[in-house]
């Protein structure tokens, strides 16, 4: 078994928990968590410089979920890190739980309370920033939705990064073309989105957001062919609801959790237990 079937194994795994977790709590962002599955474990399992035994090493990369809402996709990845108990995962939701619909400080391995779209980017602009006043090695990789471009802080942050040239800055941009209540190209057109980021200074690539192989590869060509001291977006073309089919690409079903008859067909089709 090569190295890229141990992590879409692992990937499936963490889907499978994290919908577990939603069911246990009657809530969660299943399909906007979903989504961004192969990212996160591309990110944490190849591409993120860190010390598994130490989530608060002081040279370790660092993460920053701007689209928050999709935290319980993490959870499942810091358990397995060994960051927080198996136990804690489970208790997603629940009363004086670390463990919310957004993330928050305090839990180890997160870098950002999260909540209001468009903030943790900018949060992540000045993580970066101060690496390089410090001189520091260290990447800043931000995760964002494309629903969540809509906010006008994400392209300030846009503008404050290329023009301090923070080449030590990755965001990965969730490209599955829905918000909360339509697509995105019906609700604002965000096309031509490669030329967009680009025309704020930015090295752009494209790639499948559901090839963790793919993800991987495109990173570290462009952080290699980035000679321009430019911050790097890797837009990754995802659906939302990746693995459930009856959720897939739907309209409405922004924050809901199957349940009855739902439920089980869900866990079924992420090998999950009945």
């Amino acid at each position: 078994m090569n190295n890229v079937q141990l992590l879409n194994e692992k990937c499936q795994a963490h889907k499978r928990r994290a919908l577990e977790m939603c069911l246990h709590a009657g809530a969660g962002h299943v399909t906007s968590a979903f989504s961004c599955a192969e990212i996160l474990t591309a990110l944490y399992y190849d591409l993120m410089r860190i010390d598994h035994g130490n989530p608060a090493w002081e040279d370790r990369d660092r993460f920053v979920m701007s689209k928050n809402h999709g935290s319980v996709m993490l959870y499942p990845v810091l358990a397995d890190l060994g960051w927080i108990t198996q136990e804690e995962a489970g208790t997603f939701l629940d009363d004086g739980s670390r463990l919310g619909m957004h993330s928050k400080l305090g839990t180890p391995g997160i870098e950002f309370s999260g909540g209001s779209l468009g903030i943790g980017f900018g949060v992540a602009c000045g993580m970066a920033y101060a690496a390089k006043e410090d001189g520091s090695d260290r990447t800043v990789y931000a995760l964002l939705g494309d629903g969540e471009c809509y906010e006008g802080a994400v392209w300030e942050s846009a503008i404050f990064a290329a023009h301090n040239k923070l080449s030590n800055l990755v965001v990965f941009l969730d490209r599955n073309g829905l918000c909360i209540t339509d697509y995105t190209e019906k609700m604002l057109q965000l096309d031509p989105f490669v030329d967009k980021w680009r025309a704020f200074g930015w090295h752009v690539s494209q790639t499948n957001g559901h090839d963790i192989s793919a993800i991987i590869q495109t990173t570290r060509q462009c952080r290699e062919e980035n000679n321009e001291e430019k911050p790097v977006c890797i837009i990754c073309d995802t659906i939302k609801g990746h693995g459930i089919d009856f959720m897939e690409n739907k309209l409405f079903v922004h924050g809901v959790t199957p349940r009855g008859e739902w439920a089980k067909k869900a866990l079924i089709q992420v090998g999950g237990d009945v």
